[in-house]
């Protein structure tokens, strides 16, 4: 089995796009609007999870657990 990982430093869209569960992760953290039809073509383009969880005031911590706890390694990018 591959080895799951989230980089931190790409967009909502890129990680979505390669991994699908990743809507369902964060959904579940909060970020609802992921869920709306066109949010992840348009916000998505642009923004990534560090920004999108300032901007819903979620501690990054939270989201970083909740995606290890997935099997996730989460990546902080370059």
């Amino acid at each position: 089995m591959a080895e799951k990982t989230i980089d931190l430093s790409k967009t909502v869209y890129e990680l979505c796009a390669r991994d699908p569960d990743v809507i369902e992760v964060l959904a579940g953290l909060g970020f609802t609007d992921i869920t709306k039809p066109g949010m992840l073509h348009t916000a998505g383009r642009f923004m990534t999870i560090p920004k999108g969880a300032a901007m819903k005031r979620i501690e990054l911590s939270l989201v970083k657990e909740a995606f290890t706890k997935r099997g996730y390694t989460v990546l902080e990018g370059e």
